[in-house]
C-alpha cells in the first residue's frame, strides 16, 4: 500500500507566520480532511512529519502541542481518517537536527515504522524544505500552493520540473484517485 507523509501547517491546516500555537488556531484548509479520508479510504496510509520550532523557541509548550493534536485527532475521528504515525521535531533552525525539514529523519523513520519503502511515499509539502525533506529521503514529492506553497513556487520555480504541484491537498487526492 501506499504512503502519503503530510506537513501540517499549510497542508492539512491554515499557517500563521506567528505559529499555530492554540487549539483554537488549528483550522483545517477546506477539503484537507476530506482528502484524506478519501486516501484512507482507497488504502493509502498517511502520516504526518511537521517542523515545530515554537515549542524550541518557547512560544509554545509541548503541553499546548498535545492539546493542539488532541484536536486535530479528534476532527481526523470525525472524519474516519486513520494515521499510521504523527512525528513532530522540535527543534530550532540552528541545530544539527537529522530530524528537522530538510533533514530526512522524520521521514525516514516513518517509512522504517510503516515498512514501505521511498519508491511508494510520497510527501505533500508547502515549502522549500519539505521538498528537500523528500529529495533527502529518497521519495515523491508534491507540492501545495496553500499555506507557503505559493511563495516557494515562486522562489523556486524549478519545482514545476522537480515536483507535482497542486493547488490544494484536495487537487491532490482527486488527481491520485482519479489515476487508480
Amino acid at each position: 500500500m501506499p504512503l502519503v507523509i503530510l506537513d501540517r501547517d499549510g497542508v492539512i491546516n491554515h499557517d500563521s507566520p506567528d505559529y499555530i500555537k492554540t487549539p483554537d488556531e488549528w483550522q483545517p484548509i477546506n477539503g484537507s480532511l476530506e482528502a484524506m479520508s478519501a486516501l484512507n479510504q482507497a488504502g493509502y496510509h498517511l502520516a504526518i512529519a511537521s517542523n515545530q520550532a515554537g515549542v524550541a523557541r518557547g512560544i509554545f509548550s509541548e503541553a499546548d502541542l498535545a492539546a493542539i493534536h488532541a484536536k486535530m485527532l479528534a476532527c481526523f475521528a470525525e472524519h474516519h481518517i486513520v494515521l499510521t504515525n504523527i512525528l513532530y521535531c522540535q527543534d530550532g533552525p540552528d541545530s544539527d537536527s537529522t530530524h528537522r525539514k530538510p533533514a530526512p529523519g522524520m521521514l525516514l523513520d516513518i517509512m522504517h515504522n510503516t515498512g514501505i519503502t521511498a519508491t511508494d511515499t510520497t510527501f505533500i509539502g508547502d515549502k522549500y524544505s519539505d521538498y528537500q525533506a523528500a529529495y533527502n529521503a529518497g521519495c515523491h514529492f508534491a507540492l501545495v500552493k496553500t499555506g507557503n506553497g505559493e511563495k516557494t513556487l515562486n522562489d523556486h520555480p524549478e519545482l514545476c520540473q522537480n515536483a507535482r504541484v497542486y493547488a490544494t491537498l484536495a487537487d491532490f487526492a482527486n488527481d491520485v484517485l482519479s489515476h487508480e
